[in-house]
Order: structure tokens, then sequence, then C-alpha cells
């Protein structure tokens, strides 16, 4: 399966208090949080494919744990279907 992909996000994992309000933000509803805890034993929020490059995620966030990126130009990712 494709999915069109017009920016993508970097998390600070280690930053993360796990809040989830990042989450319901999140437009196109692309970020999910993880099973796993940081080093500070916090789940933290995973990007999938399908992210607008909004900066939802990063006005929302109380810890600025979010650096956005907006690609000039879409691109397609193939993603394994579930």
């Amino acid at each position: 399966m494709k999915v069109l992909t017009r920016g993508t996000v970097t998390v600070d994992v280690e930053q993360c208090k796990g809040c989830d309000m990042c989450i319901p933000a999140c437009p196109p509803g692309v970020l999910s949080m993880s099973r796993e805890v940081n080093g500070r034993g916090y789940r933290f929020p995973i990007l999938h494919p399908g992210c607008t490059g909004c900066q939802a995620c990063q006005q929302i966030c109380p810890d600025w744990v979010f650096e956005v990126f907006r690609y000039e130009e879409p691109i397609e990712l193939e993603v394994p279907e579930s």
C-alpha cells in the first residue's frame, strides 16, 4: 500500500513525559503511543506514514519534543498492509 506523505517529525524520546496530548491533536492521526518506555519510564509517541507537516504535535507539546519538517513536494511511501 502507498501513503502520500507531506512531512515528517523527529521525536526526542528521552525528553518525552508521555502526556499523550499529541495523539488526539494530530489531524491525520499518524501518531500512536509506544509500548516501550524511555529512560525516565515514560511511553513516547511513534510516527506512522502520512504526516502532513502541520505542526499540531509541536504546538501542543509542553516539553518541545517534536521537530517538524515539511517536504517541498509530497512523497509516496510504501508501507506494509496490516
